[in-house]
């Protein structure tokens, strides 16, 4: 995909971020020219099939047996929070000012969070429920932004195998949906790129979300 100016396409996007803050809305432009990891619309068809679900997260996973049974609780549920991102963006975990990732069992009783919390909620629950389809995290730079004086760049889902494909679900920008099958995580990347409409300069699959933090963490040092 074209890449264009680097300078104005930051500048661009950062002033379609603020516009959606100060309108009050953590989405910005719904779909593929959203520069927001928030939550597209939920399609009518989803909000249809949603139903009551599990009445605690430990009654969830004596239920659930696939990634497609978080997705079907998490879509109608999942709400973004701009002001937490902005809390775990890389200027503040340079600073040691980050919060600490909210732990699955309290993101079933408030679904409120960022693309990493709602990214752990997916990969710990999978691996409880269906540990051989081998749940990882999934980071993904973007070329970075500044909103409010920090860095955003970081996106983080999560992938698993089956039957020799890749998937990927826990997203915060379509928490409902489950992608794939892949023949590749490139593959993923290279249509993801195009949905969100922003370049991606890496990507990597990690088994643990806390070793990458504390990393950028020591470099930001």
């Amino acid at each position: 995909m074209p890449r264009g100016d680097p300078e104005r396409r930051r500048a661009a996007a950062t002033a379609i971020l603020l516009a959606g803050l100060l309108c009050g809305c953590a989405a910005v432009v719904p779909g593929p020219a959203s520069w927001s990891d928030a939550p597209d619309p939920l399609p009518a068809a989803v909000a249809r099939e949603a139903g009551p679900g599990p009445a605690t997260y430990g009654e969830a996973l004596r239920a659930w047996k696939s990634a497609e049974e978080i997705a079907a609780w998490a879509g109608p549920r999942f709400a973004y929070d701009t002001g937490r991102a902005l809390q775990l963006s890389e200027t503040e975990r340079g600073n040691g000012a980050a919060p600490e990732i909210i732990a699955p069992p309290d993101l079933f009783e408030r679904p409120t969070g960022t693309c990493l919390d709602l990214a752990r909620f997916g990969v710990e629950t999978l691996r409880r429920i269906d540990p051989e389809s081998r749940p990882r995290y999934l980071m993904v730079e973007f070329e970075p932004l500044q909103l409010q004086g920090r860095t955003l760049r970081r996106h983080w889902l999560a992938s698993f195998r089956r039957e020799g494909g890749v998937y990927v679900f826990a997203d915060s920008k379509r928490p409902w949906l489950v992608a794939g099958p892949y023949e590749s995580v490139d593959a993923f990347i290279q249509e993801y790129e195009r949905f969100r409409g922003r370049a991606v300069v890496r990507f990597y699959e990690t088994d643990s979300y806390q070793r990458r933090l504390r990393q950028t963490r020591t470099a930001a040092q």
